[in-house]
């Protein structure tokens, strides 16, 4: 929490080189909150606290620049940090210019002690203070790296604003790709030591879980953050560990660690450095993955990369070691085609015709790298964001049910934008009448549909969005974020970053 001081940063940064963290590409040291004095200057700048930082921060920036860093800092939105330490409300400008002066340009910026105004929803008030930090960032000569806290200040549940709301965050994550580089979309990862054993796995599963929701939102120059990878944590299992570091370089996301690195074991250090798995992490596509199917116990999720390879990952939420098989076709591959297939975490090499078999220890994640791929269609789940229901083929009605895994909840995509399930692939999603049933697939446009950054799913035909009404299937007039029209498709749909509204252009 607040136990920090200048020989822990020269520590650790002593440390990451040694252990071969910075070679593998973490090139980052971030100070966290309680860096500062509890009061500003009389001229209005901020100054590190000088007991705990006897040699300042400019010093300690050249320091850690010296051997290969870069460095960043922690500051708050509001008037007070959440340790209750000056804020930047109002001195946002100053704060820039210092933290530029001081040699930083990575810059954390918390959601604490935020209000509504009697004329501005708290939702506009994060607006106008992160576009006022991307204004101030703009005019400086070596801007910032902008790492955005706002949305995680709307995505629910007690340790938030009673004021925020679903359609508030969608709202957030709308803007934030506008101001910054990252956006920590959800609750704190529970990296203090105040809670039940259990409770950091499943920390890590909540964060998880946001992070699917919001694939369309992440391109090239703009990163969903899932939060740090806690990798010291005693009550986790190394099985866990790895999990959560092949998961988040499956969706792209920053890699944070959140550890006291000098104690760090080897098997911790040798899975932190896994150059394939970085790899996946840092491809140039920098698609995040997304779910293919989900049953309570197996999650499945791919993607595409740059060099035109597929990535395939697996994690076993089951609490026994169990198998599971996974279609060639379930990936968006062709059936009959022979792959070849990379373990990332062994670096053996199998062949997969039509199906891949895996089996894994309760809590474990494989990770595999498939080659020789020539073509592939957008494939997987479609649900709504809300109530994390999928949608279901059954003849031709479409319901919305428990998650289960079967081909009628696995959904491909084509490039004229024809929705088909696996069950049955001669089928598409048609709207005829207002209503939506599964039809032959002809190709026209009331066939056709759009995606757009919003989460709605627009038919090109009626200009109207695919709505979930309780258990059941339809279509309505789109509206701003409503819970009933926002969903999460697979990897590789064409994602329209302009909202709704504005024609049927894909510019």
């Amino acid at each position: 929490m607040c136990d920090l001081n200048e020989t822990l940063f020269v520590t650790t940064a002593d440390s990451m080189l040694a252990t071969g963290l910075l070679d593998a590409g973490y090139d980052r040291l971030n100070l966290d909150d309680c860096w500062m004095k509890t009061t500003r200057e009389p001229n209005g700048t901020l100054l590190w606290n000088t007991t705990l930082f006897p040699n300042g921060m400019p010093w300690l920036a050249d320091y850690v620049k010296s051997k290969g860093f870069h460095f960043g800092i922690y500051q708050d939105s509001g008037n007070a940090t959440c340790g209750g330490y000056p804020g930047s409300g109002g001195y946002e400008e100053i704060d820039a210019k210092t933290f530029e002066s001081w040699g930083i340009d990575y810059l954390k910026l918390d959601g604490c002690n935020m209000e509504a105004t009697e004329n501005r929803t708290l939702q506009e008030v994060y607006r106008d203070v992160y576009g006022k930090w991307h204004e101030v960032f703009s005019d400086l000569e070596n801007p910032l790296v902008f790492s955005e806290s706002a949305p995680a200040y709307f995505s629910g549940g007690s340790d938030f604003p009673p004021q925020a709301s679903s359609a508030d965050w969608h709202r957030v994550m709308a803007w934030v790709p506008l101001f910054g580089e990252l956006a920590r979309h959800s609750k704190d990862i529970n990296v203090y030591g105040l809670y039940e054993p259990h409770e950091y796995w499943e920390s890590i599963m909540v964060n998880y879980g946001y992070e699917v929701l919001l694939a369309r939102y992440q391109q090239p120059g703009f990163y969903n953050d899932p939060d740090f990878i806690i990798a010291d944590w005693p009550w986790l299992s190394l099985d866990e560990k790895k999990s959560q570091f092949a998961l988040w370089a499956s969706f792209s996301a920053p890699l944070i660690i959140s550890a006291y690195v000098p104690d760090l074991k080897p098997e911790e250090i040798e899975y932190l450095t896994n150059e394939d798995i970085i790899a996946v992490d840092q491809d140039p596509l920098a698609l995040q993955a997304t779910l293919v199917s989900q049953d309570g116990t197996w999650d499945v999720l791919t993607k595409s990369l740059a060099n035109g390879d597929r990535l395939l990952t697996v994690l076993n939420r089951g609490n026994t070691t169990a198998t599971t098989t996974i279609s060639a076709r379930r990936l968006g591959l062709l059936p009959k085609r022979e792959y070849d297939a990379q373990d990332l975490w062994t670096g053996d090499e199998i062949s997969v015709k039509g199906e891949i078999s895996i089996t894994l220890r309760s809590h474990a994640t494989a990770i595999y790298r498939l080659s020789g791929v020539t073509r592939v269609t957008p494939t997987g789940m479609l649900f709504n964001t809300a109530t994390k229901k999928c949608l279901t083929a059954s003849g031709s009605s479409l319901t919305f049910r428990d998650c289960n895994a079967a081909d009628s909840q696995v959904w491909q995509i084509s490039k004229k934008g024809l929705i088909r399930p696996l069950s049955d692939r001669k089928l598409c999603i048609t709207v005829e009448d207002d209503k939506v049933s599964l039809k032959r697939c002809n190709c026209r446009r009331n066939q056709q549909w759009k995606y757009h950054i919003t989460g709605n799913v627009v038919n090109r035909a009626s200009r109207k969005c695919f709505v979930q009404n309780d258990a059941t299937a339809g279509v309505g007039s789109c509206g701003d974020r409503l819970d009933s029209q926002v969903f999460a498709l697979p990897s590789g749909v064409k994602v329209l970053r302009y909202g709704i509204g504005h024609g049927d252009s894909d510019n």
